[in-house]
């Protein structure tokens, strides 16, 4: 029997292990970026087209490449950062492996220009599945330039796995801003279908996580900082109020790279204990100065997980960092007495000499056990002598009381009217129902009685109503009567965009005004809530994020689950008789009335057996 096992061609491999470094457009530019910064680039533009798939480019002004590193750069574990395994544990660079060249040239057409500052000419290495194309001087800017086009190209049913360019465009944003976050020393702009999103000069961090996020965080971050023996911790944390119902605000960077860790997520959770409502996530971003030697980064393709030595020991400082900068700046509340303001104003700044102690005037002269003597009064203000007037007064006196008798009969008619009319309309029906702490309704049945959850009843409700206007583009909308402004990240834009054929089907009146900015001018028309037409928008670009991270949803089901639960009526909420029955005769004409948005029951029944049995009959 012949020999079976044969070592695979390099193109083969490459592509190999593209599928685990290159697994969507936004993994290819988080490399691409990575390298202009191991480069010490001071100035790094990111252009991309069709959201990735057609073009990506990186322009550095970074340190450039020989003839010979040119070459080498798209070679299999080919890298400058280590020489021996022991390197792996001294690593402060953002790549190391040597993977991401050689993986991008084998999926796409790759055309790299670099030239190093001392040089006169630079090189021209075009490379199509792993085959170089063509090599020559050429005349360019220091630095290095590297486009990728037509990603996927020869591995279509890749390409057939990708998202719309929506969704990839969000990916990209969301590595752009993790790499500019952490490196806010360092110029960025990002260019998409030559549309500038964003433009960031060197600046500090808190300017730089302004500048991404938008102006309002300004007011909304605290500072952070713990230096200690283990590791040093820099950054900012969001104030309680201002937690959201998605993780995608948090950032944690080891070394500047950026990491995800839920062990450490938890220790920042466990700071805003009782400070923040459930299922409501701060903001942060933090930084972790560690000894390389004490981690081990080399645990997963991706490079966003690693191991420590001594977990535990950094989770108690993150947590205790935590509390500290929110008791530090007065963000959780105190019970320091020093600081009341009110007891300040009873202290009073005078000298012991200037204080005069108060003198108590009397009148010696009076008694008052003697009769004769009785005070003056003004007889305009407190007596009238009496006269025909008084007279007049005394003789009708009676019809005080009539005036009185006249007007709570007619008030107890009213009431009467008004029970009548209830009792009436409760007659004609047949029905009555009762509230429960105003969160369950209870509605007698032949066989005993049901509970009704109001809130899951008018989430039902208005789920298959916002699934009927997405299906027939027929949402009705009310119209504001000031329109408002609302500015948004970069990637919640890019979200509101990609559904507003579908917000404004729900009757959503919303255009695009201006750089991460859009106009509300109108509501759908059915919903009552008291919170302002931004709250709204915000309410349903958060509540949308996270089903799509948890449920997987429909973009259709996903915003009419979103808005229901957004514009449902709360428990808590006082009902009329007449807002009851509503709300019932709507719930029994929807197709599943029994089950609620997360599939737990809306109706409850017992029957007169099961209560009589509670009393052993």
């Amino acid at each position: 029997m012949s020999d079976i096992i044969q070592l695979l061609p390099d193109s083969v491999a490459n592509q190999i292990a593209a599928g685990e470094v290159v697994q969507r457009p936004s993994s290819a530019v988080k490399e691409l970026i990575e390298n202009s910064i191991d480069a010490g680039a001071e100035k790094i533009q990111l252009i991309v087209k069709d959201a990735g798939k057609s073009l990506i480019q990186v322009i550095d002004d970074g340190c450039g490449m020989t003839v010979t590193d040119a070459r080498m750069c798209f070679e299999r574990h080919a890298t400058s950062k280590i020489r021996k395994a022991d390197d792996l544990f001294a690593i402060r660079t953002m790549g190391f492996r040597g993977e991401a060249m050689a993986s991008i040239a084998a999926i796409a057409q790759v055309e790299l220009k670099t030239r190093r500052h001392e040089d006169e000419l630079g090189t021209l290495i075009c490379i199509e599945g792993s085959e170089i194309i063509k090599q020559e001087p050429v005349s360019c800017a220091a630095g290095t330039s590297t486009c990728i086009k037509n990603l996927f190209y020869n591995t279509p049913a890749r390409r057939n796995f990708l998202k719309g360019n929506p969704v990839e465009l969000r990916h990209i944003i969301d590595e752009f801003q993790r790499i500019a976050l952490a490196h806010p020393e360092v110029y960025f702009t990002f260019h998409h279908d030559g549309n500038e999103l964003f433009h960031l000069p060197k600046a500090s961090l808190k300017q730089r996580i302004v500048h991404l996020l938008g102006n309002a965080y300004n007011q909304r971050l605290v500072p952070l900082e713990e230096d200690t023996s283990i590791i040093v911790v820099k950054g900012f944390i969001g104030k309680p109020e201002f937690a959201r119902k998605t993780r995608g605000e948090q950032f944690f960077f080891v070394n500047k790279r950026y990491i995800k860790d839920p062990y450490l997520n938890h220790a920042v959770l466990a700071a805003y204990d009782e400070l923040l409502p459930d299922d409501s996530y701060p903001l942060y971003v933090l930084f972790i100065d560690i000894d390389p030697s004490k981690i081990d980064i080399n645990v997963h393709p991706t490079k966003t997980e690693i191991k420590y030595q001594d977990e535990k020991a950094l989770y108690a400082i993150i947590r205790s960092a935590v509390k500290r900068s929110l008791g530090q700046y007065n963000i959780t509340p105190t019970l320091d007495f020093d600081q009341e303001t009110s007891f300040n104003s009873m202290i009073t700044q005078q000298t012991p000499d200037e204080i005069v102690q108060p003198q108590i005037s009397f009148n010696p002269d009076f008694n008052p056990f003697e009769s004769d003597k009785k005070p003056e009064r003004s007889t305009s203000a407190y007596f009238r002598p009496f006269g025909e007037d008084q007279r007049d007064v005394n003789k009708n006196w009676g019809s005080l009381y009539d005036i009185v008798d006249q007007a709570r009969d007619k008030q107890q008619q009213t009431i009467l009217d008004i029970e009548e009319s209830e009792n009436a309309q409760i007659k004609k029906e047949g029905r009555h129902f009762f509230q429960l702490h105003n969160r369950l309704i209870i509605s007698p049945i032949k066989s005993g009685f049901m509970l009704i959850d109001q809130q899951a009843a008018h989430e039902r409700i208005l789920y298959e109503r916002f699934i009927i206007q997405l299906e027939n583009h027929q949402g009705a909308s009310q119209q504001s009567l000031f329109p408002q402004t609302v500015t948004l990240n970069a990637a919640d834009f890019e979200l509101v965009k990609e559904l507003l054929p579908d917000i404004q089907a729900l009757g959503f009146q919303i255009r695009e005004f201006g750089k991460n900015t859009v106009v509300v001018e109108g509501i759908p028309a059915d919903i009552s809530t008291n919170v302002s037409e931004v709250e709204m928008l915000e309410h349903l670009i958060e509540g949308f994020k996270n089903n799509l991270t948890l449920l997987r949803l429909d973009k259709r089901d996903n915003l009419a689950r979103t808005l229901a639960r957004n514009a449902a009526l709360k428990a808590g909420t006082h009902l009329s008789q007449e807002e009851m029955n509503n709300l019932i005769d709507q719930l029994f004409a929807c197709e599943r009335p029994n089950s609620s948005l997360t599939g737990k029951p809306v109706i409850i029944k017992y029957s007169i057996e099961e209560l009589l049995q509670k009393f052993d009959k």
